[in-house]
């Protein structure tokens, strides 16, 4: 189940990021001969609207937009293709210098590089726009219908029905070796002997926890189900007191459901949305920079098989954890794909920009070269995070 809920959403932000190219494409009366749902091969021709072949394709994980010319070889192809249909015709030469003094045949359809650097970077931007444009939708939609909010709250209001929920785990504690996850609410803690506490919060927890003997019990309700866990607490030195204390390694907080009027909702949803936006580029730019300090922490990093069980984990949560784990997503997409590396959007803006700034074209061979170097580099870190995803679960 998880598998297909990670499917539709990974198929639901492509599709939102191939729509944004294609409209604004569109707008710029560039051609488009296929919008692709899923990636090749083919499996089915939907038909022609406006003048795009429409397709679905046999592997469901997301899907293209094929704009004519945007990969620079189809340019020269053109071309060539102009110069042995009419030999009379304006020259090569005239085709590649001033590309926007002259209009292909119409049965040809417009090329990227005849419309203004302007229009070439729209295009490209287009997809992350709208992948940050619906990450607010989500956002917003989840603050109408109810997000997990903490108590002590930037909203100033009340939340519903709150509940001490295990907010993070310390990689390798006891807590996350004996099963516990983000989200699961802590209904009861209490000793083997039978001692219980009687009032749940994050720092009455703690210090039941440390001054516990032997091994505590924790009643968590995880997506509706109840499950006990039997954990034995480590003793560590605090810093930076340098108290010696009980700990379990998690991080709690009272959590309960906010639900917003339709304005306030759209308004913290777009509050939401760039904040998060800042602390991705932030977190994304710690992580190339430590690549270079050769200190690179990839620990953390999630593949397709961790992100299945972390959509797995927010479906089992509740649908409006659903809808904001599936607007992170769309907003890492959305910063990811501006990185200047060829093969993403960012590497071809980097491409338009170069040659906005030379007022020369960028060799296609060398384009084309980069590109295939750059997308076999992204294949490569993609197996390398599968494979620890694996090593994960076993």
């Amino acid at each position: 189940m998880a598998f297909i809920i990670f499917v539709i959403v990974l198929g639901v932000l492509v599709f939102v990021h191939e729509l944004g190219h294609f409209l604004v494409a569109k707008k710029a009366g560039v051609r488009v001969e296929e919008f692709g749902f899923g990636y090749p091969p083919r499996a089915l021709k939907l038909g022609t609207k406006w003048g795009t072949l429409f397709s679905l394709n046999w592997i469901p994980f997301g899907g293209f937009v094929k704009i004519f010319g945007e990969n620079y070889e189809e340019e020269t192809t053109l071309n060539k293709s102009l110069r042995s249909k009419d030999a009379t015709h304006t020259s090569l030469q005239d085709y590649s210098e001033s590309p926007q003094e002259h209009s292909l045949p119409q049965e040809i359809g417009k090329n990227f590089t005849q419309v203004s650097k302007k229009w070439q970077a729209s295009i490209l931007t287009a997809g992350v726009v709208f992948n940050i444009i619906f990450a607010w939708l989500l956002f917003s939609l989840g603050f109408m219908i109810g997000l997990p909010t903490s108590v002590e709250n930037d909203f100033g209001a009340v939340v519903k029905n709150p509940s001490l929920t295990v907010t993070a785990l310390v990689s390798d504690y006891p807590a996350q070796k004996s099963g516990l996850k983000t989200g699961d609410k802590i209904k009861s803690i209490s000793l083997e002997n039978g001692t219980t506490l009687s009032e749940l919060s994050p720092e009455s927890t703690s210090n039941f926890i440390n001054k516990s003997s032997g091994q505590i019990i924790l009643e968590i309700d995880r997506g509706g189900k109840n499950f006990n866990f039997k954990i034995t607490p480590k003793t560590e030195e605090t810093n930076p007191s340098k108290e010696v204390r009980k700990i379990i390694g998690i991080n709690m907080d009272m959590i309960g459901t906010l639900s917003l009027p339709v304005h306030q909702a759209f308004y913290q949803g777009g509050k939401t949305t760039l904040r998060l936006s800042y602390l991705t580029v932030m977190g994304l730019g710690d992580l190339v920079g430590n690549v270079f300090k050769g200190k690179a922490d990839i620990s953390g990093v999630a593949g397709p098989v961790g992100i299945i069980g972390l959509v797995g984990d927010a479906s089992r949560l509740g649908f409006a954890y659903l809808l904001t784990f599936t607007a992170l997503i769309s907003i890492n997409l959305a910063i990811i794909n501006l990185v200047p590396f060829p093969a993403l959007d960012g590497g071809r803006i980097l491409f338009v920009a170069i040659e906005g700034i030379t007022r020369k074209k960028i060799n296609a061979k060398v384009a084309g070269v980069l590109n295939n170097v750059g997308f076999a580099l992204l294949i490569i870190v993609m197996l390398i995070v599968t494979y620890r995803d694996i090593l994960r679960l076993f």
